[in-house]
């Protein structure tokens, strides 16, 4: 009973090497290609809240391809940039378009009329 028991047990851990190590070249798995960032964000427009949410990362062996994340997020900080830039540019005209109806001639006078306070 005991050599039954030691060549039952030999022929399984075998069976389980053989298994574990691919048995040959039949049975190993094809190479997948690597996943390829599809990069979603527009060039012809600003880019949208919906275009952030669209990017999908590739992920490698040991989670994202840092390349690709350090693109994806070049790209949203220049765009943020320049937006910020732009907001800028637009409230400093605004501030000055605003300093300039305060500060000109009485703004309820009627045209003809002099202005209130001279």
């Amino acid at each position: 009973m005991f050599l039954f028991l030691l060549i039952t047990m030999v022929v399984v851990v075998g069976a389980v090497t053989l298994a574990v190590l691919g048995g040959g070249d039949s049975a190993a798995l094809p190479d997948t290609a690597p996943e390829q960032l599809v990069d979603p964000l527009p060039d012809t427009r600003p880019i949208g809240r919906a275009d952030v949410e669209a990017v999908r990362l590739p992920v490698s062996l040991r989670g994202y391809r840092m390349a690709d994340v350090d693109d994806v997020l070049a790209r949203l900080g220049a765009e943020l940039a320049e937006r910020d830039a732009r907001i800028a540019e637009l409230e400093s005209a605004l501030a000055g378009a605003q300093a300039t109806a305060v500060g000109g001639p009485d703004l309820f006078a009627k045209p003809g009329e002099e202005p209130h306070g001279e």
